[in-house]
Order: C-alpha cells, then sequence, then structure tokens
C-alpha cells in the first residue's frame, strides 16, 4: 500500500483534539516517544523556520537529529527528517505499517496526524537519535506531539489569530492553548507576543516553575569585507552571524533557535559558537518567502497564510520594485480580509486561484472581496488552474509573488518539479 493510500484510509476522521487516542498508540508502540530527548516547538508563525535552525545547529554540532514538521508541501517524506534529510519513502511506509498495526480496534480510531505523529516518534527511535526537534501540529496543549513530559525545551515563537475556530477566538485563550506545551521545571523560550498572551504565558510558566527566557530580536548588520554579495548578517548579544532565510521576521526567529541551543548548553549539550554559526548558515527552510522560477521567470513564494504573516511578507515585498502582481489562493477556514489587507496596495494586480484538494476559498469571493479592500487595484482577475494564474503572472515585468496557503505552494512546486 502507498504512503498517501495508507494514510487516506484514517483522513476521514478529520482533526479532533485530545491526547487520548495518541497515548494509546505510542503505549502499543512501545512509547517510542520516551526513548527521544525533545525539543517541543509552538506559536502562530516562525515554528518551522525555528525547528529548521535548531536542527540544522544540532546536526552541524554532529548530533544525530530527529526533526518532525507538518504540513508537507510535496511529499510525506518531508515531514519526518533525520539530519535535515527526508525520510526514504520505504523506510516511512515500514514505520506506518507498523504504527497501523499497532492500532487497538477495541479503541477510538487515530487520526491521521496522530498516525504520522507516532511514526514519526518510532522512526526517531529506531534511529537513536541524540535529540528531535518537534514541531506542534496544531495549539499545543492538546496536539499529539504534546506527549512528551519533559522536554529538553519548550519554545513558543509567537501568538496570532490563526486555526481561532478550533483554539478560541481571542489571543488570551490562544495563548492558553499553545502554553500547555510547557511542562514543570523545564526551560521555556517564547518569542515576541502580544502583552494579552505574554500575561497568560507569565501565569503558567510561574505555576510550573519554568525557567524561562524572553527573547528580543537579532539586530541586522551590515556586511563586512569580504563577504558574499547580499549576503544578510545580524548580530544576537556578542554572536554575530549569516542569516540564509529572507525577510525580518527571521532576525525574531534565529533569536529564538540562539537561545534555545544556549538552554541546551546549561544542561551540558555541547555546540560552539562556531557550529552555531555554520548551522545557521546551512539552514533551508522551503516555502518560506523563497525565490523560485516559473517558465524562465522569477517568481517569489510565500504561505502567508494568515495576517501576521503576510504582514511579514509585504515587509520583504515593499523592498523590491513596484507595483507587485500576486497570484493568491486561500483555504476557506482562513482569515481572508486580514491577509487581502496585509497584501494589497494601489497599482497591484491580482490573480486568484482554487487551492486544490483541499477545502478552498472561492476564488470570485475573494475577487469581490479584494476590491472592496482595495478598489485602486490595476487589476483582478480570477482563474480555474494554478498554471493558467501563473502563465499570465509572468506576462507582467512586474514583482511577482505566489502566496496565500502552503497546499498552494506544494501545488506549485510539484508543478516545477516536472517542468
Amino acid at each position: 500500500m502507498a504512503i498517501a493510500n495508507l494514510l487516506e484510509t484514517f483522513e476521514r476522521f478529520g482533526i479532533n483534539l485530545g491526547l487520548k487516542r495518541i497515548t494509546q498508540l505510542l503505549a502499543g508502540l512501545g512509547h517510542p516517544e520516551r526513548q527521544v530527548p525533545i525539543l517541543h516547538v509552538a506559536g502562530t508563525n516562525g515554528k518551522g523556520s525555528v525547528c529548521a535552525y535548531l536542527s540544522s545547529i544540532l546536526a552541524a554540532a554532529g548530533y544525530r537529529v530527529g526533526r518532525f514538521t507538518s504540513p508537507h508541501l510535496v511529499d510525506w517524506t518531508e515531514r519526518i527528517c533525520l539530519n535535515n534529510q527526508p525520510i526514504p519513502s520505504e523506510q516511512l511506509l515500514t514505520v506506518l505499517e507498523q504504527v497501523k498495526a499497532a492500532i487497538d480496534p477495541n479503541q477510538e480510531t487515530p487520526t491521521q496526524f496522530e498516525v504520522i505523529t507516532a511514526a514519526g516518534f518510532l522512526y526517531f527511535a529506531q534511529e537513536q537519535v541524540d535529540i528531535a526537534v518537534i514541531e506542534v501540529g496544531l495549539g499545543g496543549r492538546l496536539d499529539s506531539t504534546n506527549v512528551c513530559d519533559r522536554p529538553l525545551v519548550s519554545v513558543i515563537t509567537s501568538i496570532g489569530m490563526d486555526h481561532w475556530q478550533r483554539l478560541g477566538n481571542s489571543l488570551d485563550k490562544i495563548a492558553g492553548e499553545k502554553a500547555g506545551i510547557l511542562k514543570q521545571d523545564c526551560p521555556a523560550v517564547i518569542g515576541e507576543v502580544p502583552e494579552i498572551a505574554a500575561k497568560v504565558i507569565r501565569e503558567k510558566i510561574s505555576e510550573l516553575n519554568c525557567p524561562a527566557t524572553w527573547i528580543q530580536p537579532a539586530q541586522a548588520i551590515h556586511p563586512s569585507s569580504g563577504e558574499g554579495p547580499g549576503e544578510i548578517r545580524a548580530k544576537y548579544g556578542e554572536l554575530e552571524y549569516a542569516l540564509p532565510l529572507l525577510g525580518e521576521i527571521q532576525l525574531h526567529n534565529s533569536a529564538i533557535a540562539i537561545e534555545t541551543i544556549y538552554a541546551l548548553r546549561k544542561q551540558g549539550w555541547q555546540i560552539s559558537d562556531q557550529q552555531l554559526r555554520d548551522g545557521i548558515a546551512k539552514t533551508r527552510w522551503a516555502g518560506r518567502i523563497e525565490w523560485h522560477q516559473w517558465q524562465g521567470q522569477k517568481i517569489l513564494i510565500d504561505g502567508a497564510h494568515n495576517g501576521v504573516a503576510a504582514a511579514e511578507l509585504r515587509k520583504y515585498v515593499d523592498t523590491l520594485p513596484q507595483p507587485v502582481t500576486w497570484v493568491m489562493g486561500m483555504l476557506s477556514t482562513k482569515d481572508h480580509q486580514n491577509v487581502l489587507e496585509a497584501l494589497l496596495r494601489d497599482g497591484d494586480h491580482l490573480h486568484l486561484v482554487p487551492v486544490g484538494g483541499h477545502s478552498s476559498a472561492d476564488p470570485q469571493s475573494l475577487a469581490m472581496l479584494a476590491q472592496v479592500i482595495c478598489p485602486a487595484l490595476a487589476s483582478c482577475q480570477t482563474h480555474e488552474t494554478l498554471s493558467e494564474a501563473l502563465d499570465q503572472a509572468i506576462a507582467t515585468p512586474h514583482t511577482r509573488v505566489l502566496c496565500g496557503s502552503l497546499y498552494l505552494l506544494g501545488e506549485f512546486l510539484s508543478y516545477a518539479a516536472k517542468i
């Protein structure tokens, strides 16, 4: 049975937050999650980048590093990595079959995300990783990754309004769910968050006696002589480093990763400043403010699937030639108004598409909303396919950007790989 077919058999169970099913499933597998030291990363935005920095730094320091992230862009194997390399398809199928065999038919069937989470923990235990970097899927408190009671460090990158239908319709409620990954006496690293969210997190930290570090973003500095053209340099405390991921938000995300490494050092992990620099410099994270090509023409791609992420993308786009030609698609569950308000400017061109294979927002409805939000758009068109929209976008000499959904980026990368 192919990987996608096997996992599709669990898709009908949907999103169903809770720890009972995953705990039973992991018990049936011999509790692999207890055999792996864990860094646990939650947050509205920045989780993936922080996980990428951490796994790259730890691998540069010579450790055997597992990384579990979601969603994938093109292939399920992307979610489970060993030293930044996706699990081979054959091995993923093997561990998924082992997970499936451990499901108790007399108990409630696990969800698709619980099955792939269990597969990640099982693979890392079998491979005897030194450490695993685990990204929360949704929320934190009831997310299926939240089965480790002694993480080496718990990380909360940011708090914003996303997945509010499941996590709560206010920042303090969402903060409470994400603070659910914090554990008694375990170190915590917290990114910049709104004060209403910070209050909730501080209360949880106090209750659990977590040694906590609240970060400030690193500072951008001018490249020193002899370095490559366009290389971004940053400074956090006394540490200077090259920053490979684009966007101002990476000053924040890289600082979170550095403080997490410092927290590991306090626990005896051997990671030098040079290994830290090397690891950051080698970090790659697909689909986040990243340049690609379509039919030989440059196009910027980024998920930008909520208002905060969209605002960060717009900050970067503002440094590029104007106007902008946007190709956009969004899921029906997202905050379309905030995303469009953050991105669109007078004179921009907009091409709207459906997100294939998912609960997509209707492009026609998005077009109507976009023209209310930004009446001075130069043009606003809808398309039935992503490839049609991209072909139209590259016919302009403008800065071209594809965004709105990570699933849409996955579709783009699948197309691009076949060209």
